[in-house]
Parts: C-alpha cells; structure tokens; sequence
C-alpha cells in the first residue's frame, strides 16, 4: 500500500477503531476465532475497518453490526493451483459458485486459455482478477506449448510473459511442467527461470526423484502439486518443496498424502484442487470438501485449516492474509461445524459475500469465441488405424483418480477398417483431432479403462493444447462427435452412431461456457448419463478425456501427432 495521504488516513481510522474509539466498518458479534497457530477458540467480536481486522479479542461498535450466532470463524481458505477454465465456466461465474465454499483467495495458471489464445487469453484473467471479489491471482504460464510434440494455438517465449510480470494480480511464474527442458537446459526454459528467479516459480514434477530432483529444484522452483504417493510427497518436502496436496474431479491424492499432513509439516503443505467442475463442487464441495477429509483422517483441525490458508499465504509470498487477527486481510469463513467444515458465510475483504456483491461487479467481454478451427469436417474413415504387421498395439491405460497413465500392450481385432476397437476388452479407439487450424493434424491410438460398449465421447477441453479429444468404440460415432464440437465452437459431447445424445457448448476459447455454473453443472449431470449409458464406467469421464492428451505426465498419452512416450519423451515410431 503506497504511502499516500489516502492511505495515512485509512491507517488512523484503522488504528483509531482498533482501540475501540469509534466504531468499526464492520463488527461481526458472538463468534469463536479458531487460531491456526495453536488450535485454540476464543470467544470475541471481529472489527473490520475497509479490507482489515482491527480488532478481536474484545468488544466493539460497527457501523454495521451482523450476529455470528456464536459460530466458528476460521481465516479465508486459499486455492493454491488451480486452473479456471476446468470449472467450465468465466472467471466471474467461477467466483460466484467457488467463494460460498470458503474460499477467499485462488491462485490460476492460465495456461489452458493461454495455449489457444497466447497473451490475449492471460490479460483476459487478469482483467477478470479486479473484477472478482474473491482475490484471483495469477501465475503466469511458464509452458504454452507444453512441449513440442503437439500442436497448440499459441507459443509464449519469455519476451511474452514478462511484460505482465508488474501486473498487481501477478504472482510469479506458473507451474514448470517441460522437467525435461529444465534438466536438459534448453535455453528457453532457462530464459524463463532466469527472468523469475527473484520470485515465486511454481513446479510440476510428476515421479521425479533423486538427483533428477535436486537438478529440478537447483532452478529455484518451490512448489509442486504433482506427488501421488506418501513416499514421493516425503522426499520432495525433504528437499524443501512445499507440496501442494490435490483433489480435483480427476486428480485425486487426497487419500495417498493425507498420512503427511502432521504437525511438523503442515506449515510446509497446502491444499489445491488444480481441476475442478460445477458438478463435483456441487456435490461434493471444494476446499471445504479436502478440508473434513484431512480431519476425518485424521489430521487435526489447527493442521488441516492452517494448510488452506496460513501455509498457503506464506508459500505464495501473501504476506497479508492467513490468520484472523488485528492488522490482516478481512478474508473470513464463518461455520457451522469446525471438523465438518460447514460452511455458513463468508467475508471477502472486508465484504459479505450475498448475491447483491456478485451483482454489483463489473461485467466482463468474453474472448475466444471463434478458436475452433477445423480445416475441414472430419469422416469416418480419418479414424482408420492401419494394422502395422505386429501383434501388440500400444494401448494407453487410464487409472481412475490419476491423471497417470499406464503403457500397456494389447492384441486387437482386425476388419476392413483396419485396426479395431475391443469392446469386450475394454479397448477403445483415441484421436487428437488439431482445431487450431494449423495443419489439420490427426493422431490415432487405443486407451483402456473406459469401459465403452458403443458410441463416443468427445472434448475440446484437452490438456494443454486443447485439440479436440474423442475416445469411441466405432469411427461413425467419432466423427459426429467431433463435428459437432465445431458446430458449437467447443464443448463436450456425447454420441452413437449419427445421433447426438448430450452436449455442453463451452464456447469461451472452446474451454468455458457462457452459462451459470448451475446450467453447467445440470448438463455435466446429461452427460454423465449418456457416458454411462453407452458403458463408462469412470465417474468424471470427460476430464478423464482431457488428460488423455497431456505428454507432460507419465506414461503413454497421445497428441495430434500421435501416441506419445512419457518415459521416453517421445512420439511412437
């Protein structure tokens, strides 16, 4: 905050209310404040002078006064990597549907919109970000592409980003996913790590272990939110990384790295949900929902509430937020229940959040209405695979809750159309189809795991070129979901043969829709419907789809250039 008369003059009047001799903007009354420094409930008033508490631990008078009813008050829960567009709606929509949930601070890498619309799609967020009224920070994309074994529709080399670097929303540099271009030195990943070392990089190092890892971290990155097991999360904390437990609608490592959320560690771990639909949040919460499932593992709560919020100010260099005490930010939750993590309502920089303060915001001109770019309609036949004479084909293996992958190796029947699918044992055909107008591009393979008897499933939403992905059981069905993915300049669809069974325009760059979350979450609930009824059996089958092209994690993928090795870091010959 500069040193202005304006802002002398907030600094008595804060002081001022602080003592108790004039009232506060805002006093909640009859409410316990959870620390998470030691655990402990006192009961007392909060006064709120602008965006900051002034005072607890006392009595006080407020212009406006509202009865906490004797709740619990814990600070402000904060999302430390997250990606928007995952929710499927607008940054404004999202804030709408995430912020009654708790959470009061978001921390996004825009690098979904970022890689099909280059820098527009970043200024894009951060316009959104003074507009919300939850605190929207920004990571700035540090891989658009992501590697260059796929087709994206944009590039950002570090002459891009750094422009945006003085933006007061702009954290750092977002999540380093090319690990093999920082252990390799390629020169513009150096060119990005060298231009942020006096600040925050974010990581994305997915099994990476051993002196591989000690390479990684010599770049100064500090975080990551890619462990999956107990032993991983360990060794990265070790080494000094703060670990950023995850539970999206596909990622879900909750269960595997609650048993590392203890007293000693819980300052250096924080809580993310990277991607994350209406649907899930609808029913199952957000950060509210890790929140009582640390302390139903058995975390205790002071550790549980101090990662969403306190750990995750400090790792993020938030230096005003994460506790409710005198002198910080006025981000409040107030709860029903401390270990239930019932959330009641909730204060957002000194506001209460009600639907008049969504009302009230500056609406935003959305972007990116026309990025879907097929350079024709596709056909059946784009989708014939050739036999290659052996008798193993590479298969991708999906395991449900992890974006991991497994490289398996499957016989598969033969027909007219060349290689098939096999149903019977749960086989299935994948395609990356470019949409960037670029090349036209068509990568072919096999995945398992879905579960499919018939039809298809499709999605313009594809980890993080976002090339349109279609998982089907015949190329008929294919070829109609992919086409009306262009009809609606992106989304999801589901189809058999010649008919459409369910669709979710998300014309927003091809990755969000300009409905409510709640229309969003009501057409992911028809698609769940049709998926299961042509034989899905993953409970989240579209992200599941969207990370189907994603080379970047571990083991076999695919991109519109083909089936691609992880491990070896390159395309199938």
């Amino acid at each position: 905050m500069p040193n202005t008369m304006e802002t002398r003059a907030f600094l008595e009047r804060a002081i001022a209310a602080g003592r108790g001799e004039i009232p506060a903007d805002l006093v909640l009354r009859n409410v316990r404040v959870f620390s998470v420094i030691d655990g402990s409930l006192t009961d007392t008033d909060i006064a709120i002078v602008g965006d900051r508490i002034v005072g607890t631990h006392g009595h006080y008078r407020g212009e406006r006064e509202i009865d906490g009813g004797g709740r619990i008050v814990v600070p402000g829960f904060i999302d430390t990597h997250l990606h928007v567009e995952s929710s499927l709606v607008t940054p404004l929509e999202f804030d709408r549907c995430v912020l009654p949930h708790g959470v009061t601070t978001a921390i996004c890498d825009p690098h979904e919109i970022a890689n099909v619309l280059g820098v527009p799609g970043i200024r894009y967020f951060l316009d959104a970000s003074e507009r919300t009224l939850m605190d929207l920070r920004v990571n700035l994309s540090s891989c658009v592409p992501a590697t260059a074994f796929e087709t994206a529709g944009a590039r950002l080399e570090i002459e891009d980003i750094e422009p945006l670097r003085s933006h007061p929303k702009v954290i750092g540099l977002a999540e380093f996913m090319n690990f093999p271009g920082v252990l390799a030195r390629d020169p513009g990943a150096i060119a990005k790590l060298a231009a942020f070392q006096d600040g925050h990089i974010d990581g994305h190092a997915p099994l990476l272990s051993g002196l591989d890892l000690n390479g990684y971290l010599a770049a100064r990155i500090r975080t990551d939110h890619e462990a999956t097991t107990a032993e991983e999360a360990r060794e990265k904390l070790a080494k000094g990384m703060t670990i950023l437990i995850r539970e999206g609608s596909v990622s879900k490592d909750l269960e595997a790295l609650a048993e590392v959320l203890t007293p000693d560690t819980s300052s250096f771990v924080c809580l993310c949900t990277d991607d994350r639909n209406p649907l899930d949040i609808a029913e199952e919460g957000h950060l509210d929902s890790m929140i009582r499932r640390l302390i139903a593992r058995g975390a205790r709560p002071c550790d549980a509430y101090r990662a969403a919020s306190w750990s995750a100010a400090v790792a993020f260099g938030l230096r005003d937020r994460g506790q409710v005490a005198p002198g910080w930010r006025a981000d409040i939750v107030l709860l029903d229940d401390l270990e239930d993590c019932r959330v009641h309502s909730v204060i957002a920089a000194g506001r209460p959040v009600d639907e008049d303060a969504f009302a009230a915001r500056q609406p935003l001109q959305p972007v990116g209405l026309d990025s879907v770019r097929l350079q024709r309609p596709v056909a059946a036949e784009d989708f014939r695979i050739e036999a290659t004479g052996s008798n193993e084909s590479a298969v991708i293996g999906v395991v449900p809750g992890r974006i991991i992958t497994e490289h398996l190796s499957r016989s598969l029947p033969e027909g007219e159309g060349g290689l098939q699918a096999d149903p019977a044992s749960d086989v299935a055909k994948v395609a990356v189809v470019e949409r960037h107008g670029q090349n036209g591009n068509i990568g072919r393979g096999f995945v398992s795991g879905f579960g499919l008897q018939g039809g298809a499933i499709a999605s313009s939403v594809g980890h993080d070129s976002h090339n349109i992905c279609v998982v089907g059981c015949d190329d008929v069905s294919m070829a109609t979901a992919v086409n009306r993915i262009a009809e609606l300049q992106g989304g999801f669809v589901v189809a058999r043969g010649d008919t459409i069974m369910a669709e979710l325009a998300l014309p927003v760059a091809g990755l969000m829709s300009l409905a409510s979350f709640e229309e969003v979450r009501h057409a992911l609930e028809s698609l769940r419907i049709a998926a299961r009824s042509l034989g899905c059996i993953l409970p989240e089958p579209f992200l599941q789809v969207a990370f189907l092209p994603l080379p970047v994690i571990p083991h076999l993928k695919i991109t519109d250039r083909g089936m691609f090795d992880v491990d070896r870091f390159a395309l199938l010959g």
